[in-house]
């Protein structure tokens, strides 16, 4: 397929909400566990079919600069090589590290090509970016034993995706989602009032033992 509007190389990385409208199944597309900004996240990539009908031998996968760290999910049908860069000037990360590198890009090596018309999948777990409402391009290169197809291309602005021929994979992220809390206020206050209650009943038992101990010391005197 001849690409409308291919990345350069670099790929530039746009950050996104998880898109792909409608899309074919006949593309390459990604979905993802949970897309809030600075989320950790399990990315799915499917592929459902070859390169004009010739088998699948390999699936190279392009991450946006804002990604740091990926980890590629084995898979037993493939081997997997993740290959880094070098960043410009170091940056730290979410845990306080130093990092001087980033993963360039993931590829996925059949073991037994993949036949045309079989699906596969792949999955990459790695750190959203906290910037919400970007969109994360996801090039990839789609090998096969005849031929090859560059799932590269990005719409333009006020572009139809459908209109591509080869789109690039996408995501959004959303609105950053808050951990969960250990408890609430009213969790707190139902705690306080569930001890004063404990309390209480224990206080009313040791009175409850001393007035009886003491009818007993007077029921034995008489």
């Amino acid at each position: 397929m001849k690409a409308i509007r291919l990345l350069a190389v670099p790929f530039a990385a746009v950050v996104v909400v998880l898109s792909t409208p409608a899309t074919s199944s006949a593309h390459v597309t990604i979905t993802a566990t949970q897309t809030g900004a600075g989320a950790s996240t399990v990315l799915t990539a499917s592929v459902g079919h070859g390169c004009e009908g010739s088998p699948t031998t390999r699936m190279t996968f392009r991450i946006p600069e804002e990604i740091l760290a990926v980890t590629p999910t084995r898979n037993p049908e493939w081997n997997v090589r993740k290959d880094m860069v070098r960043l410009d000037e170091p940056v730290t990360d979410s845990h306080g590290n130093t990092v001087t590198e980033r993963v360039d890009t993931i590829t996925y090596t059949a073991r037994t090509p993949l036949p045309d018309g079989v699906r596969d999948t792949f999955e990459l777990s790695l750190t959203l970016p906290d910037s919400e409402g970007e969109t994360l391009v996801f090039p990839v290169i789609q090998t096969c034993q005849k031929g090859e197809t560059a799932w590269t291309e990005v719409a333009a602005d006020g572009q139809d995706p459908e209109e591509l021929e080869a789109p690039a994979p996408t995501i959004t992220t959303g609105p950053a989602v808050e951990p969960p809390r250990n408890g609430t206020a009213a969790d707190d206050d139902e705690a306080s009032d569930s001890r004063t209650l404990q309390m209480g009943a224990f206080g009313v038992g040791i009175l409850g033992l001393l007035a009886g101990g003491a009818a007993l010391v007077l029921v034995r005197r008489r």
